[in-house]
Formats: C-alpha cells, structure tokens, sequence
C-alpha cells in the first residue's frame, strides 16, 4: 500500500491534484480558527470549557462534528459544510414532490446544472439565516449559557458584519469544494465533512485517555478498530439483481444481447437518516435551554429523558427514528417504477422476472428486505457513543461510532477508489494491492 502511495506521488498530474487537495484543507482548516469580528475570544473559550464540562455537553456534540470545533468558537467558517448538507437534502426531497425539478432532473446534465445552482442560492439562503440566529444567540449569551459577554460589542453594526462574514464564509466553502472537484481528487464537499470531523478525532480520543487511563483507551483502539473493519464491510455489501438486455436490429446493425446487474447497497440511504434523527432529537434539547428561568413539567419530563442521552427510552427514540428515516430516505431516492420502465424501454429484464409490474414488484421486494439489516445497522453504529456514555462515562464525542465513523469511512472509501481508478489506468496496479 505505501509503494502505490508513493507511485501516486511520482506521478506528475495525480501529485498535482493530491497537493492541490491538501493546500484546499489548510485553507479550510486556518479560515476554521480564524474568528469573526467582533468576537471576544478568551471569553469565548472560557465558556467553551464550561459547555462542554457541563450537563449540557451532549447538545454542542452534533454542532462540534460538523463544524470541526469551528461555530462554538465564532470563526469566519463558523457554519461549516451544514448549510450546504441542508439545502442539498431540502432539493432531494423537493425534486420527488416537485413536477418542475423532476422534469429537469431528467433532462441529464443541463438540468443537474439548474439544481446545482438552485442548491447554491438556497445554501446562502440557510446560511444567512443561521448566521443571524447564532449571532443574536450569541449576543443574547445563550449560544453557550455563560455569564461572560462573548462580543466585544452588542451594537448592530458588529451584529450585521458578523452576520455578513459567516455568510461570505459559507460561500467560499462552497466554491473551495467545487474546486476541489473539478481540480483534484474525490468530492470536495464529502472532504471538507471528512476534514471538519477528522478534526475533532484527536481531541476526542485523547479525552478518553485523560479521563479514563491508558487500559481504557487501548480497549477503545481495539473496539474502535473492530468497528472500522464491520463499517468496510457493510459499506461495501451489496445485492446485485442480473439483468439481461435481448438483442434487436437498429438499422443493419445488431444491439444489445449483453448483461450486467443493479447494485443495491445494504446502507442505500447513507449517514442521511443519522443526521436526520439527530436533528430531530436535538429539538426538544434546544427548547429545555430556552425554557430554563420557570421549568414547567413537560420541560423537566424532557430534561430527565432527552437531553444527556443516557436514558433507554432516548436510545430507542433514537434507534426507531433512524430506522423510520432509513426507509423514508430510500424510498425516495430508489424509484422502482422508474427502474422497471427504464428497463422494459431498452429491452432489459431480470431473468425470471417478467418485464413491467413483476418486475416493479420484485425490486420493491427485495429493496425492502434489504433496507431492514441497512437500517439496523445504521441504528447500533449511531448508539455506540451513546451506549460508551454509559458504560465508561464517555463524551458524547466517543470518536469511533456514530455519524463521525460513517462520514470518515465512507468518504475514505471513495477517495481511495478513485485514487485507485487513476493508477490502475496508468500502472495497471492498484492503490490496495
């Protein structure tokens, strides 16, 4: 592995794109630690600390992963990739409902180039929002619940030029991930997520050993490294359905008569139903902490149950809402109608399966039963952090389980696979022998 690592180096072009990769994720990473003006950092770090030491620590984790540490602290790139992640998903769903976007997502590449631009507008859109609402948290001082003023200044000229700075800041987020696209390696956006999240690994892991001893963190390594090897291989488990295409005369020449097969993958939906569950629950945690001056009730009957994360009934809200996401993302995102009839148009057929409605019937069939141990496994990935709360007294930022080890595989995956394309077209030899 390290000798075609070092050939990817040697070779003049692919060196290129690799460097051109890594310069981007400085930049990334130096515009993360950059803070916005106007911003009190020492206060700002004191309150921090004070965050994530507190019973409040599991409602900063989620926002910590996506921003690499970066929106707590107020930095210019403060609202990270999220925006981005939000508007894209927001334009999944919206192509399934919407017959204008549907039309143009079938008109090939012109039509995937609106929805891009679509994507942007809407992506500055949420940006400008959530900067608007994290600056008022933060002036307010309810960003991090601490007495310490955060902003040098509460007027509403610091409030507008921070607001403009994020929003900027997210903007060129963008445009560094489409550069990274078009001039290096991989999917700039998928490297960006990888970045922000692989930045926090360090730090969560050595937390582990600080508070727990070296006999801790050397059993997490081990469990850690058993967990990466079941995420390899669950990402890379598919069902492949053959499909035969017949052969037909198209003028004096001869077509089709070739097979080949659709692959289904065991986790069709991704780390989308994670991000969505957890979204989700971190809902009624954000309603407890501005509800904290006269608790009623139900904002108690929240506090016991949903905010630490610890309690059974908030890992099986948790699992059942992943799953329900699971099914939900993947149904629409896997048309088996529009599979079936594409299929039957150019003469395809599954053998044993007749064409049309049988053939809609038997891709139903089987997405369903695969979706199943999918959806499970995406479920007990996501509860290892919070089963780690539990057993060692863990943060909520346990390095290896959730949506950080999805994210971090996945993209590493991918990276490698088209690293490894790249090589094998000029060495015949690949990345991973």
């Amino acid at each position: 592995m390290l000798g075609a690592f070092a050939n990817a180096f040697r070779t003049p072009d692919l060196r290129r794109k690799l460097l051109f990769v890594l310069g981007i994720i400085v930049i990334f990473r130096a515009g993360s630690q950059i803070p916005a003006p106007g911003v009190n950092v020492a206060n700002v770090q004191q309150c921090i600390d004070i965050a994530q030491t507190g019973d409040n620590a599991s409602l900063y984790s989620l926002v910590n992963l996506f921003s690499g540490g970066a929106l707590l602290q107020l930095t210019i790139f403060a609202l990270g990739i999220m925006p981005y992640i939000t508007a894209s998903i927001i334009l999944q769903l919206l192509v399934v409902v919407i017959p204008r976007l549907e039309a143009l997502k079938k008109e090939g590449q012109a039509g995937q180039t609106k929805i891009t631009q679509y994507t942007r507008y809407l992506t500055l859109g949420l940006a400008l929002l959530q900067a608007t609402g994290i600056v008022a948290l933060a002036r307010s001082g309810s960003l991090l619940q601490c007495n310490l003023d955060l902003l040098h200044s509460n007027g509403t000229q610091t409030f507008l030029v921070m607001v403009i700075t994020m929003t900027a800041g997210t903007a060129v987020i963008m445009w560094l991930g489409e550069l990274i696209t078009e001039r290096g390696i991989g999917n700039g956006m998928s490297i960006l997520i990888f970045t922000q999240v692989v930045a926090t690994f360090p730090a969560a892991l050595w937390e582990v050993q600080k508070s727990q001893g070296w006999w801790v963190f050397g059993l997490v390594i081990a469990i850690g490294l058993v967990i990466i090897a079941a995420v390899i291989f669950i990402e890379q488990a598919q069902r492949r359905i053959p499909v035969q295409y017949a052969r037909r005369m198209v003028g004096r020449k001869m077509f089709g008569g070739s097979s080949t097969y659709i692959p289904l993958k065991v986790n069709q939906a991704g780390i989308i139903p994670v991000i969505f569950a957890s979204s989700l629950l971190y809902l009624p945690a954000m309603a407890v902490q501005f509800n904290q001056t006269n608790p009623s009730p139900w904002v108690e009957w929240i506090s016991k149950y949903f905010v630490t994360g610890a309690h059974p009934l908030y890992m099986a809200t948790f699992f059942l809402l992943i799953v329900f996401f699971t099914y939900f993302y993947v149904s629409i995102t896997f048309n088996p109608v529009e599979v079936a009839d594409n299929m039957k148009k150019y003469g395809g057929f599954i053998p044993g399966i007749r064409a049309g409605k049988p053939t809609e019937d038997y891709l139903s069939y089987v997405l369903s039963r695969i979706t199943l141990p999918g959806a499970l496994y995406l479920g007990l990935i996501a509860l290892i952090p919070l089963i780690a709360l539990v057993l060692i007294d863990a943060n909520q930022n346990f390095p290896f389980g959730g949506t950080s080890i999805l994210i971090m595989v996945g993209v590493a995956l991918d990276t490698v696979k088209q690293i490894e394309s790249q090589l094998q077209q000029r060495n015949y030899e690949g990345f991973l022998r």
